[in-house]
């Protein structure tokens, strides 16, 4: 296997910020009488926010209309947007830093695949948003994981054809939009031992044996 690229989603794989998501959400929910928990929340894990609420409202017992859809969105939004100041680089995920140092000495480029429409935000406030070769994020795309729209316009950023680029990942969906955009992918933590990834990865430091 030849690769010359990385692409890394980024919550859950190089910062954890599913508290934050998952505080967001239950106040949403709690204010519009939903009900709301850990197994439904773990069902939005790689989806866009929008997919997100449509999960959520699927428990509503009144029908949402699309402006108002929008409205909730954007207040779950800045909720959460509002936890993202207490993020710091000591909220990077173990092995993240010294993968990221390991790749650039290597000369393997390295990118973000992310859905999330915070990514800059998130960079800026873990340091990393000056260490990518390239970054392709929520506010860039039309159409979320499971699509490979994400993986392939990073791969195109970073000018390496998608054969050629190893996908990390901690979310089906994700999994799924690296298969489909023909990338090699490798997935990260427990719940994803059974999936159809290429690599299982206990940390993400892990992958250093796999491209170097």
């Amino acid at each position: 296997m030849t690769i010359k690229a990385v692409i890394f989603d980024l919550d859950g794989v190089i910062v954890s910020t599913d508290q934050y998501h998952f505080e967001a959400w239950s106040k949403i929910s709690e204010e519009e009488g939903i009900p709301f928990n850990e197994t439904i929340n773990h069902q939005l894990r790689g989806v866009s926010r929008m997919e997100s609420l449509d999960i959520i409202l699927q428990r509503a017992t009144k029908t949402y209309t699309d402006k108002e859809k929008l409205a909730l969105a954007e207040k779950k939004n800045e909720y959460y947007r509002q936890s993202l100041h207490h993020l710091s680089p000591s909220d990077l995920l173990p092995g993240v830093e010294h993968t990221l140092k390991e790749l650039k000495k290597n000369k393997i480029k390295i990118a973000i695949g992310s859905s999330s429409k915070n990514t800059p935000t998130i960079l800026k406030q873990i340091g990393l948003d000056k260490e990518f070769d390239a970054i392709a994020d929520g506010n860039d795309i039309t159409r979320s994981k499971p699509d490979p729209e994400v993986f392939l316009l990073a791969a195109t950023r970073l000018d390496i054809a998608p054969e050629e680029c190893l996908v990390v990942e901690d979310a089906l969906a994700g999994v799924e939009a690296a298969i489909a955009g023909k990338m090699n992918v490798a997935a990260v933590g427990e719940s994803l031992r059974s999936s159809d990834a290429d690599y299982y990865l206990e940390t993400v430091d892990e992958l250093l044996e796999l491209v170097l």
